[in-house]
Order: C-alpha cells, then structure tokens, then sequence
C-alpha cells in the first residue's frame, strides 16, 4: 500500500512584480518545498475564472499550501512565518508584532505610492504623475534611511517579515528614477538583506536609472 505524498505548496507568480519577489524571498529564507506557476498578466490571466476562484481581485501573488490559499503579498508573509518560521520572523510579542505590522502597513502605503508606482511609470507605462510619485518616494526613502541609522533591521535588531515586505521595491527604486545615493544606511540595509542565507533577487529591469 502506497503512503499519501503530502503536496506542496504553489505559488503563483508574475516575475517582474515585487509582491510576488517578497513570497518568492520568504520562501526561499525558510526553505519552504515549493512550485511556482507563473502567471500570464500580460494576457489577462489574472483575470480569468480559474485564477479569479483563487483571488477575486485578480492580482498575483497567490499561494495554495496543501487546501490552504492565501492572497496579498503581505498576507502571505504572515502565513509563512506563523506556518514555517516560528517567532524567528514574526514576534508574539505585543511591542515586536506592533514593529513587524507598522512597516507592512508602510509596504502597502507609502512603498507602494512612491518607489513601487514610480517604477510601474517607467515599467509599465502606468499614467501616475511622475513629479509626485518622485516626491513621494524621496519621503519615504529620508525617513527609512534616518530609522536604519540607528539599527540593523526595519522592526529591530533581526531581520522580519517586514523587511522581506519592504526589500524589492527599495532595491529596484532606480528602476523608477529614483536614486539611492543619498540613504547610505537605507543601502546597508539592502546589503545585509541580500547576505541573508537563501536569499534570492529579483531580476532587475533596463528601465529609469538602469537604462542603457
């Protein structure tokens, strides 16, 4: 008699999209037995009845853990760290949670109004005002910069989802034409992630200040 093979989770996925860059990293810190199915945007995929029976709102990234499924990016990282991570990436603690949650928030705010939008303008061609997006991700980027001065890690002294949250659109803001040259501890921030065990990259695009 053949013993039930547990099935592993799947991740669905877009390569160019830094949401799905913060599951594909988190999976990857905590080695995590996965597949990735990459889902065709461009072709409107997202928004066809069998993904919208996974996410009614038609975005990637989406994981699907044994029955489980789970959408938004940052969802996800909660997930993975209570499922796979213990407390090593998500504290219990009421002070350490509060840390960990207040840069989420700032993941799917000021992030992605600033370096995330600016870089879908040069990307994508996505129609935001440049002028206020660069504005917004200079803000954004000052105030990063000023609280990595004085620790290691977005929400303390160890790295968390909050950092895996944060990371891909920090690191490719140039691909918005957003410079980094002035947030030297912001940069050693983005150093020390990238020195992580199993960390991954997302692949970077010829676009704003890395074009040719």
């Amino acid at each position: 008699m053949q013993t039930a093979q547990p099935s592993i989770l799947t991740f669905y996925s877009f390569p160019l999209s830094g949401h799905a860059h913060r599951v594909a990293l988190m999976l990857s810190l905590l080695d995590v037995p996965h597949r990735t199915v990459d889902v065709d945007l461009r072709g409107g995929e997202h928004k066809r009845p069998a993904f919208l029976a996974l996410n009614p709102f038609g975005q990637v990234p989406v994981i699907d853990d044994g029955g489980v499924v789970v959408a938004d990016s940052t969802a996800i990282l909660v997930y993975l760290a209570r499922r796979y991570g213990g407390q090593a990436w998500l504290p219990e603690d009421a002070a350490g949670a509060a840390a960990v949650q207040r840069w989420l928030s700032v993941a799917s705010g000021p992030l992605a109004a600033g370096p995330a939008a600016a870089r879908l303008v040069t990307l994508f061609g996505a129609p935001y005002d440049v002028d206020s997006t660069l504005a917004r991700a200079h803000a954004l980027l000052a105030v990063m910069d000023r609280e990595l001065a004085g620790r290691d890690f977005l929400a303390g002294a160890a790295p968390s989802i909050a950092d895996v949250a944060c990371y891909a659109y920090v690191a490719h803001a140039p691909e918005g034409n957003v410079s980094l040259d002035s947030y030297a501890a912001l940069r050693a921030w983005l150093r020390r992630i990238e020195g992580l065990p199993r960390f991954v990259p997302m692949a970077c695009s010829p676009v704003g200040l890395l074009a040719a």
